[in-house]
C-alpha cells in the first residue's frame, strides 16, 4: 500500500476509534469520606471518592439537593465542566462561576465552607442567606461573564446517570485526570488535523 493511503487510513481509523472513546462506559464512583469541614451541620469540600477502584480524589458537590452516605456506590458519566452534559444541563454561566468558585478553593484563596455554600446557592438559590457566600457567589458569576471557556479546559463533572436535580445521587467537580476522557471537540481537532497531514502528503507523492 502506498504511504499516502497508510497515513489516510491511520487518520481515519483514529478519528473514528477517539469518537469511541468519547462515549466510553461511565465510571464507577463510590463515596469513601469526607474531609471533615462541617459548615451548619453539613460536609462540605472536600468528599473523597474511590473511581472505578482508584485512590481517594477530592471532590466538590454542586447539587445541594440531592443526596449520598458515606460508602455509597453509583455510575457517573465523566464530561467537562462546560459541554452542556451536566445536572443542571447547559447553565454553561453556572457552570463558570462554579469552576472559579473551586479553583479558588483548591489554590487556597477561598475558604472550602464559603466556597462549597457559593457553589450550592448558585444551583439551588435561597440555601444559604449568609452574606459573605452571596457576595461571593455574586462575584463568581460576574466574573464567569468575562472568563473564556479555556481557563475551565482542566475541571471535569462527574453527572450520576439517570439524576436529576433534586433526585438521585449528587454531582461533583473535580480537576481532570488520566482516568478521564478527552472531550469530543479535542478529538475531532486532532483527528482532523490528522487527516489534513494525510492529505498534504498526498499530494507531495502526487507532485513527485
Amino acid at each position: 500500500m502506498r504511504p499516502r493511503f497508510c497515513l489516510l487510513s491511520l487518520a481515519i481509523a483514529l478519528f473514528f476509534s477517539t469518537m469511541a472513546m468519547a462515549d466510553s462506559a461511565p465510571v464507577t464512583m463510590t463515596l469513601l469520606s469526607t474531609g471533615g469541614n462541617n459548615s451548619g451541620g453539613f460536609y462540605t469540600y472536600p468528599y473523597y471518592f474511590s473511581i472505578n477502584g482508584s485512590q481517594a480524589t477530592p471532590l466538590m458537590c454542586d447539587s445541594f439537593a440531592n443526596h449520598v452516605s458515606v460508602g455509597e456506590s453509583w455510575s457517573a458519566n465523566v464530561s467537562g465542566l462546560l459541554s452542556g452534559k451536566g445536572l443542571f444541563g447547559k447553565q454553561n454561566l453556572d457552570y463558570k462561576a462554579a469552576g472559579i468558585i473551586f479553583i479558588g478553593v483548591m489554590n487556597g484563596s477561598i475558604s472550602a465552607n464559603t466556597g462549597n455554600w457559593a457553589v450550592w446557592n448558585i444551583f439551588d438559590p435561597g440555601v444559604t442567606t449568609d452574606p459573605a457566600t452571596l457576595a461571593l457567589e455574586m462575584s463568581a458569576l460576574a466574573e464567569a461573564k468575562h472568563t473564556k471557556a479555556g481557563y475551565f479546559r482542566g475541571l471535569v463533572l462527574y453527572t450520576p446517570v439517570g439524576a436529576s436535580p433534586g433526585h438521585g445521587p449528587q454531582e461533583y467537580i473535580g480537576e481532570r485526570t488520566g482516568m478521564t476522557t478527552p472531550e469530543p471537540e479535542s478529538l475531532l481537532l486532532l483527528s482532523t488535523g490528522l487527516i489534513g497531514i494525510a492529505g498534504l502528503v498526498r499530494r507531495k507523492f502526487s507532485r513527485a
